[in-house]
């Protein structure tokens, strides 16, 4: 299975794009849809007064403190202040108003506690502010210049994030100068992933739901464009969630980065993420871990997948052996059209790679090709060896890249079988593996992954 399969059978994961960055999805929290409330900026919250009921200030606001990992919009669960020197935690249920001006109580007397984080806590301005997060429908990294809140049916929430010029500007100027900034268009929470795995408290047990979106290939892009903490964040975030697709992830990363995410993991871990990868992929990825411990990790993979994989390994990487898929369908010329389709639903290869069905000989060469798609319009009980038009290209283990290329541009060809010895089918290259050859190193790496929306 190629990475067309892998790409195909995650399509439903794909973001909807042209989506208007802004206040939406109000309804995840049962507030009005007709109307948005009045938005607040952190920077104005933070390093401004607390006061008391009756108004006497009693110090300052230093952070405010979210919850992560549920639905909706987070919810603002308490404030960090300074009062008389000692840094301290004030529960929001003491909280009579946030505002621009300050926090209010709602009580004269003031009981403060010492802070200490509990799970799936952070903190607004130390944990997410100046940092990247991931915007989930552009499927891009982007920073945080100000987060955005709101009062939503009775509570305050974060209800976005502001990656432009203005949150940064704002936050800059004295808060006199700063309220003048208007508000601009921000990106929705529900289209924002944070990263926490610095956060203690937070680190492998918030789930990333948001990232279950994305294409393989995406995801891949952000872990090449993060940092390496970051990169392994969303790795581990991806595999606490999917194997299947942590394996689809690794698949698609640069050959840097695979050996990046591979080389501290144990052997027994490696394996199991390269028993869940196609066997071409697979045999790549072995190829790039360290010489002595190919065999450990061999040796870990279940028989058939070990099988296939050192076949591969014994082709030459840049040559039609090294970038064929040993996952076809190969029936003799006596089969029936039914036949064929009864083994073209019971096949394991992904739908959008199996357009033909191969045809072998009395003495076992290839003989030819039928697409699925004339199957479906033959006769059920017609053989295939009558359904051939014409003789299907191939080519040795042996062939160059070169060759390869010229001849599926010269035949239109999506794939094109690979055979020893003149007649005996070992396996096809699909039209992916050529473009992604052809491609220069860092293809994938679109304009504009990093920076602003």
């Amino acid at each position: 299975m190629t990475k067309i399969a892998r790409r195909a059978r995650r399509a439903g994961r794909m973001p909807v794009s042209g989506r208007r960055p802004g206040l939406v999805g109000w309804d995840a929290v049962n507030a009005p849809a007709t109307e948005a409330p009045p938005i607040l900026h952190l920077s104005q919250v933070v390093g401004s007064p607390l006061r008391d009921a009756d108004g006497a200030r009693l110090g300052k606001v230093d952070d405010l403190i979210v919850r992560l990992g549920g639905y909706g919009y987070p919810p603002i669960t308490g404030i960090l202040v300074t009062v008389a020197s000692r840094t301290s935690f004030l529960s929001v249920e003491r909280v009579a108003e946030i505002a621009s001006t300050g926090v209010t109580l709602n009580k004269a007397k003031l009981d403060l506690r010492p802070f200490e984080r509990r799970q799936e806590e952070v903190l607004l301005k130390r944990d997410l502010l100046d940092h990247q997060l991931i915007n989930v429908e552009g499927a891009r990294l982007v920073r945080a210049n100000e987060i955005e809140l709101a009062l939503v049916v009775g509570s305050w929430r974060v209800v976005g994030v502001d990656t432009g010029p203005r949150g940064g500007l704002r936050r800059l100027l004295p808060k006199p100068l700063g309220a003048h900034i208007a508000t601009g268009e921000f990106l929705d929470w529900a289209e924002v992933e944070p990263f926490v795995g610095h956060v203690p408290t937070v680190r492998l047990r918030v789930p990333h739901p948001k990232l279950a979106k994305l294409h393989p290939a995406q995801i891949a892009d952000l872990v090449e464009a993060a940092s390496r903490r970051e990169g392994e964040e969303i790795i581990q975030a991806v595999g606490d969630d999917d194997r299947e697709l942590e394996a689809d992830v690794f698949e698609e990363l640069d050959d840097h980065h695979q050996r990046e995410f591979l080389e501290d993991r144990p052997d027994a871990q490696v394996a199991e993420i390269l028993a869940r990868m196609a066997p071409d992929d697979a045999a790549d990825v072995i190829g790039e871990l360290d010489e002595e411990r190919r065999e450990p990790v061999l040796a870990l993979l279940p028989v058939g997948h070990r099988i296939k994989v050192r076949a591969l390994l014994g082709y030459d990487p840049a040559e039609a052996g090294g970038l064929m898929s040993p996952d076809f369908v190969l029936l003799p010329g006596s089969s029936t059209s039914a036949d064929a389709l009864q083994a073209v639903r019971t096949s394991k290869i992904a739908p959008e790679l199996l357009n033909v069905v191969y045809v072998r000989g009395p003495d076992g060469a290839l003989a030819g090709s039928v697409p699925v798609t004339a199957l479906l319009r033959a006769d059920p009980g017609r053989r295939l060896e009558g359904e051939i038009k014409h003789e299907v290209p191939c080519l040795p283990p042996d062939a160059s890249f070169e060759e390869l290329a010229r001849q599926m541009a010269d035949f239109n060809l999506t794939s094109i079988p690979v055979v020893e010895d003149g007649k005996r089918m070992v396996g096809v290259v699909t039209v992916d593996d050529v473009l992604e050859a052809m491609l220069p190193r860092g293809w994938r790496r679109r304009f504009g992954l990093l920076g602003e929306d």
